[in-house]
């Protein structure tokens, strides 16, 4: 203890109290600062704050405003020190609990609990034991008041607080134990000037609607942007739609069994593309408007390979190779007019013609396997399963000697893979593949079979055309995510999933959706019948087994 306590002023008094306070700290004003830098550099804020009695973080403030505008520079460097608690502030003005017991008592010759408890409040609870533990008072056993037993004291704890950037490491220990100080971190600044210090040019933050109007833009110079010292509160956004949280663990799942993903970014697409080289007629009532969105600008599409194009028509005219065609006289300016893409098989149509395009050019065929999971439109009436735009998953398998026989099992693989088994398969008709199935599979919870999609395998009249060889066989399957997707929300109308009746809050409160292999999570669950444990999909929000 080195400082002496003052018997002069009781700590409780009105005039320790007005000196107790602290004392504001001036901010500087932004002149002041130029001024300073005009006569050279800033070494160090913190003892410029200082040495001027400045608020340092005031100082700071007007040192970034110096430094948006562009007349100076400036070097953050940090450094780590002490500061007084709230606590340690009252005890380095009014002078540490137990002196201000020992005071107390001094004054009074005796005093009781109560008067220090009058007298002090908190801080007599805190200062009494000390004093004693210190003997500087003692206590009647019979009476229980306290009495002075030293003549003076001298506080030490007040000059620490005082003083704590001379303080060694165990006392500053000490203090922390206490709770009347705690670790800080400050950053000083070293400020430059710049070549543009004192220009009367002063950069802008944003640019304006008269800006652009007036073309003044141009020639105004704008503040950087600072990404580096971002504040404020973390952005809550960014939570998946469940739309598509599905597709991305579907997609996981294709490209795992080794699928390549085709490029879907054409939503604009040609009658060509879309439905001719598909082999689907003119006269296909898919076609009409009644079904399909016509664009009225551009109207019509150009740059079709001519070659091909010219292949396309003698297919559907007259056939080929075995094939009788459709016999119709076929129009170009039919295939010319530009739709919403009907499905995402216009895009398997152009990648095959690509390998078509490479074979020709290297004489080598690759077998590759391609998927595409994109937006499509339809002309249709919305209702629980319908929606004029939603969502396709298609797969193509290109390779020699390909049948039934492998398309089978790359579905029960995929279908495996997302929860599905049992799964059945009806003869169907599409115009562009010959076998034609559709898949169906038992869902648990709505107690029945339900369709789950498309496949079959490409036409001749579809591959020959493009100059793929002879003997490759492209099978193909597609199914509907946003159905997929319901179902695994357990959500019976579409509309809820994916248009402007769907809550968006929803996405938020909806967990995770994870896709599980029916067979592991069947063996898991120890289960006999196939069918009920046909659609097995783990952890999903909404959805109970």
């Amino acid at each position: 203890h080195s400082v002496s306590a003052q018997p002069g002023a009781h700590p409780s008094s009105p005039a320790s109290a007005r000196a107790a306070r602290p004392i504001a700290m001036a901010a500087p004003t932004k002149d002041e600062v130029v001024e300073i830098l005009r006569a050279g550099l800033i070494a160090d804020s913190i003892a410029l704050a200082g040495e001027k009695g400045w608020d340092h973080d005031k100082l700071v403030g007007v040192i970034k405003s110096l430094e948006v505008d562009g007349w100076t520079t400036s070097v953050p460097s940090k450094r780590e020190g002490w500061k007084l608690t709230a606590e340690g502030e009252a005890y380095a003005a009014k002078g540490s609990p137990e002196v201000q017991v020992f005071e107390v008592v001094k004054a009074k010759g005796s005093a009781t609990k109560e008067d220090l408890d009058q007298a002090l409040g908190e801080v007599g609870k805190v200062g009494t034991g000390v004093a004693v533990k210190n003997r500087w008072i003692a206590v009647d056993k019979a009476t229980k008041a306290f009495t002075p037993v030293a003549d003076s004291v001298t506080d030490d704890v007040k000059a620490d607080l005082n003083g704590l950037a001379t303080l060694p490491r165990e006392k500053l220990d000490a203090l922390k134990k206490r709770k009347l100080v705690s670790p800080t971190s400050t950053t000083s600044f070293a400020v430059q000037k710049t070549d543009k210090f004192g220009t009367a040019s002063k950069a802008v933050a944003e640019v304006t609607a008269e800006m652009i109007l007036k073309g003044t833009w141009k020639d105004t110079e704008f503040k950087p942007l600072n990404f580096n010292a971002v504040s404020g509160l973390r952005p809550r956004g960014g939570c998946l739609h469940p739309l598509m949280r599905v597709r991305s663990e579907i997609r996981n799942i294709l490209l795992l069994m080794g699928f390549e993903e085709m490029p879907t970014n054409q939503w604009v697409e040609s009658s060509f593309w879309n439905f001719d080289t598909l082999f689907q007629p003119q006269q296909h009532p898919a076609r009409d408007a009644h079904d399909t969105f016509f664009v009225e600008t551009p109207s019509k599409a150009q740059n079709l390979p001519p070659d091909y194009l010219e292949a396309v028509k003698e297919m559907h005219e007259k056939g080929g190779r075995g094939s009788t065609g459709w016999r119709y006289d076929w129009s170009e300016d039919e295939a010319r007019k530009n739709i919403l893409r009907t499905h995402t098989t216009s895009v398997s149509s152009r990648t095959l013609y690509k390998m078509a395009e490479e074979y020709k050019r290297t004489g080598v065929f690759t077998p590759r396997k391609y998927f595409s999971i994109d937006r499509v439109f339809r002309n249709e009436t919305l209702d629980a399963t319908h929606l004029a735009e939603f969502h396709q998953v298609e797969g193509f398998i290109a390779d020699r000697n390909l049948g039934l026989g492998h398309l089978i099992g790359v579905l029960k693989e995929f279908f495996l893979r997302i929860g599905v088994t049992g799964l059945k398969f009806k003869p169907a008709y599409n115009p562009y593949t010959e076998p034609s199935m559709e898949i169906f599979g038992y869902h648990p919870l709505l107690k029945k079979t339900v369709e789950l999609g498309n496949s079959g395998v490409f036409r001749p009249e579809m591959l020959l055309p493009m100059g793929l060889p002879e003997d490759v066989t492209v099978v193909a399957w597609g199914i509907g995510l946003e159905r997929t997707a319901a179902r695994m929300y357990s959500i019976r109308g579409v509309r809820e999933l994916f248009s402007h009746e769907q809550d968006v809050a929803e996405s938020r409160k909806r967990g995770m959706t994870w896709l599980s292999r029916a067979e592991e999570e069947a063996r898991s669950r120890g289960g006999n019948d196939s069918a009920d444990r046909a659609w097995l999909i783990e952890r999903s929000a909404g959805c109970r087994q």
